[in-house]
């Protein structure tokens, strides 16, 4: 009888052995054969230096008497960079709480928590002698790369042309977000062989060093001690009114190059956080399209006495309203005194509705009623010839707003009617003031400006090689008419209380009411004043247009408030650019 023979210890290792061994040599082709490629990349990636160059990021300047001068800036900052595989949690929480808690940008513990994590940017912002102190401490595994902080030395002037930086190094809003592909550059490339500390080696054939492109450095248009008075003028305007709210607009009404532009209150851009919500950053000038009233009637009339059917002598009867689409319309003024035929200077000198209802009517070519002829003449005018609801082409941020289509839609004739002064559209101020440039500069139509040009070797070179538009969309003698009734509106010498002999001062309030629950609000207890006119030696084409807006939720604000800021900064203009009067 057999008897099983019970393996021995020694053969119960070797099988254990061969095991083993044989699960090692198929691991072993795996990794040689198969997986080679894969485990090649890791090994390259354990040991190379694989890094974005930072470009400097382009400087902002103003002008100032003519000669760039930069009101933004770069600093140089420093940032923490740790690889989590190599450098020690304990050892970077050190030099945090060391040198860095003010400025530590991640969560370590999330960090550390990520697997396969291998590049991490723990703090941001360091100054230099803080920098210093950190590379001086020797922590092993711990790295710091140079950037750039955006630095603004005049503080609220200009935010909210300019906008800022992000703590990402983006640019947000204004000159930093509509022109930032240009301010930023191209980020660099750095890849080359490194040791465990990230320390380059050597340099070999799979190196690749690509260099960074700086941003270009950008001069804007804006004069900045007239922005600088400008803004002033404006909060102490805003002082004395219940106004929370104001924008100012000048630009040289021949050129349409904007030599300030104005949006209070500022902001600090170093602390845009701290601001009460992100309507502060708004640029009021060109992003947000409104309804400027009585402004309007300054096109209106234009179109009319453009297209020959018109003039400032032509007459009507005024009866102080008009009813349309069953609706009555009515004037702001009803003196006795202008009820009966009185004619278009006096409607535009008293900013009565009914006279540019009437000129509506007359483009039509019916005297007595508005017609789809008309209509359609307006909007002609508007949104072709003065490229209203229309963008501008200015290089920052604009909205477009709208300008409602002559034959579509209910009650066509209403919103006409509402449109010849300045209500049932959505203009921007930038479209207005430079509509407005055309109305009174000869006729031009000129795309506005913003940049003078890149700063490169000392010279101003143009942005672009595409030519401004330059659009004759007035006669020579509508234009002078029009400057005449708007010098005759303005009666300065009385108005400013200041004897101005020798200038041409003119312009066109407007106080537009809002729209609240879907509708106007007709009690008008909150209003939005404008005014915009043009300053010029007597004789001579305007040099200068002036827009000034003022608003504030819940309050009364109409164009004869926004005429004092016009009186101020026109007085300041003709100061400050020594404006000669005539003979």
């Amino acid at each position: 009888m057999s008897q099983n023979k019970q393996p021995t210890k020694y053969q119960i290792l070797r099988s254990i052995v061969l095991v083993a061994l044989a699960i090692i040599v198929v691991r072993l082709f795996f990794i040689q054969i198969v997986e080679h490629q894969s485990w090649v990349a890791k090994a390259d990636a354990q040991h190379t230096l694989l890094e974005t160059i930072t470009p400097k990021r382009g400087e902002v300047y103003m002008l100032d008497k003519g000669d760039p001068v930069a009101i933004v800036l770069n600093q140089s900052t420093y940032q923490i960079v740790i690889d989590p595989a190599v450098t020690e949690k304990s050892v970077i929480e050190d030099v945090m709480k060391e040198y860095a808690k003010d400025y530590q940008a991640a969560d370590l513990d999330e960090i550390y928590g990520q697997e396969g994590l291998r590049y991490a940017i723990v703090a941001k912002n360091i100054p230099r002698t803080t920098a210093e102190k950190i590379a001086e401490s020797g922590a092993p595994a711990v790295w710091l790369k140079k950037t750039n902080q955006r630095v603004y030395p005049e503080g609220e002037l200009a935010s909210g042309l300019l906008g800022f930086v992000n703590a990402d190094g983006v640019g947000q809003y204004g000159v930093e977000g509509s022109l930032g592909n240009l301010l930023a550059g191209k980020e660099g490339l750095l890849k080359t062989t490194a040791d465990i500390n990230k320390v380059a080696l050597s340099i070999g054939n799979d190196n690749i060093k690509i260099p960074a492109e700086d941003g270009k450095n950008i001069v804007l248009s804006i004069d900045r001690s007239l922005e600088k008075g400008v803004e002033d003028l404006a909060l102490a305007e805003i002082d004395k009114t219940a106004a929370t709210n104001a924008s100012v607009l000048v630009m040289e009404a021949n050129t349409g190059k904007v030599v300030a532009m104005a949006n209070l209150p500022n902001y600090n851009p170093s602390d845009y956080g701290n601001v009460a919500d992100a309507s502060a950053y708004v640029n009021y000038t060109t992003e947000v399209p409104y309804e400027p009233a009585s402004v309007c009637k300054n096109f209106a009339f234009s179109a009319a006495i453009n297209e020959g059917v018109m003039l400032p002598s032509t007459t009507y009867f005024n009866q102080g309203y008009e009813i349309v689409d069953g609706w009555k319309i009515q004037n702001a003024e009803q003196r006795s005194i202008l009820y009966g035929t009185i004619d278009m200077k006096t409607a535009l000198y008293w900013s009565l509705n009914t006279g540019s209802i009437h000129a509506l009517k007359l483009l039509g070519g019916n005297p007595n009623s508005i017609t789809q002829a008309g209509r359609e003449k307006l909007y002609d005018y508007y949104y072709n010839k003065f490229r209203l609801g229309r963008a501008t082409g200015i290089e920052i941020i604009e909205a477009e707003g709208f300008i409602p289509d002559p034959n579509e839609g209910w009650g066509r004739d209403s919103v006409y009617a509402n449109m010849t002064f300045g209500q049932n559209l959505g203009i921007t101020m930038i479209q207005t003031a430079t509509a407005f440039s055309a109305v009174v500069n000869g006729g031009y139509w000129r795309t506005p400006t913003v940049v003078e040009g890149i700063l490169a070797n000392n010279k101003i070179e143009p942005l672009t090689s595409e030519a401004p538009v330059e659009d004759k969309i007035l006669s020579d003698e509508t234009s002078a008419m029009m400057r005449d009734m708007l010098v005759n509106n303005r009666n300065y010498k009385v108005r400013a209380g200041i004897d101005r002999a020798g200038y041409a001062v003119g312009g066109k309030s407007g106080t537009a009411q809002v729209i609240k629950d879907g509708a106007y609000d007709d009690t008008m207890s909150e209003t939005v004043g404008t005014y915009i006119g043009f300053v010029a030696t007597e004789g001579e084409l305007p040099k200068y247009i002036i827009m000034a807006k003022m608003w504030g939720e819940g309050h009364y604000l109409d164009g004869g408030i926004a005429s004092n800021l016009f009186d101020t900064v026109s007085n300041y203009l003709i100061d400050y650019y020594k404006i000669k009067p005539g003979a």
